[in-house]
């Protein structure tokens, strides 16, 4: 007999989402919390440790780049906001500047942190592939729950549902969280860009562009198509503005053509 699985929470009412632009290669970390229980979560904390908690825990030093929140304490206190408890690390995929500065994070919260298994390989060289880039970072992370695909995670009150999608990395996911009367969001990492994909001839990952283009026809475009993206580098998009203009992946690329090129 075959068994369905029942979501656990509901979609979020008016969730308060922060984006920081991090590190050198400006990649998107996300914070996500739930305004009523003060839950939260940050997706591909990757850099910059120390501004992420300074802001979480206290609005001290350099806020997000982009925000449906609060600005300062004292506009959260006005909206009787409940103080931030982070609960879980959760990351897209695992190149170092998603997941190089893991382990600070890790220390000061004492929390899981969830990565695809299919990743783990590509995780255990997020250190030498820093220095590539003349960064010093700690020892790489390790997970310590795996991210399941098609499966709704419970994070506290905030509830997750992880696409597998691969093809910049093996074990790269989408991560789509559900709104009450209001668009979706789904945080991509590095699957889809505003016009553009993921590479695929990054050494060691797994890349390939036909997979990619699977990956996001298959499990991106079935999304409502006001579904806000948030990918790891550029501008917000949405699910049907890329699908109808990626010169890639989007109709705009031709039936079964992929546009112009495989990388981004």
């Amino acid at each position: 007999m075959k068994v369905l699985f029942v979501r656990k929470a509901m979609p979020l009412s008016n969730p308060w989402i922060e984006n920081f632009f991090v590190g050198p290669l400006q990649m998107r970390c996300s914070v996500v919390t739930d305004r009523e229980t003060g839950d939260t979560i940050i997706i591909d904390g990757g850099d910059e440790p120390q501004r992420l908690i300074g802001w979480i825990d206290s609005f001290v030093g350099q806020g997000p780049d982009w925000s449906t929140g609060p600005s300062c304490i004292e506009e959260a206190k006005q909206n009787n906001l409940p103080k931030r408890r982070v609960v879980a690390l959760v990351n897209t995929h695992a190149h170092f500047d998603h997941s190089g500065f893991i382990p600070v994070l890790k220390e000061h919260y004492d929390v899981d942190w969830f990565l695809h298994p299919d990743d783990t390989m590509l995780q255990t060289l997020a250190q030498k592939s820093g220095l590539r880039y003349g960064l010093q970072l700690p020892n790489p992370a390790e997970a310590d729950k795996a991210l399941e695909a098609s499966k709704w995670h419970d994070f506290g009150s905030i509830s997750l549902q992880v696409l597998h999608t691969p093809g910049h990395t093996l074990g790269g996911c989408c991560l789509l969280i559900e709104v009450e009367d209001a668009p979706n969001h789904v945080f991509v990492g590095d699957t889809l860009f505003a016009g553009s994909v993921g590479r695929t001839d990054i050494p060691h990952s797994g890349g390939d562009f036909e997979l990619l283009a699977s990956s996001i026809h298959t499990q991106l475009w079935p999304l409502e198509l006001d579904t806000v993206v948030h990918p790891g580098h550029g501008p917000l998009t949405t699910i049907g503005h890329e699908r109808a203009s990626n010169p890639f992946v989007g109709d705009a690329a031709g039936s079964g053509v992929y546009g112009f090129g495989k990388y981004a």
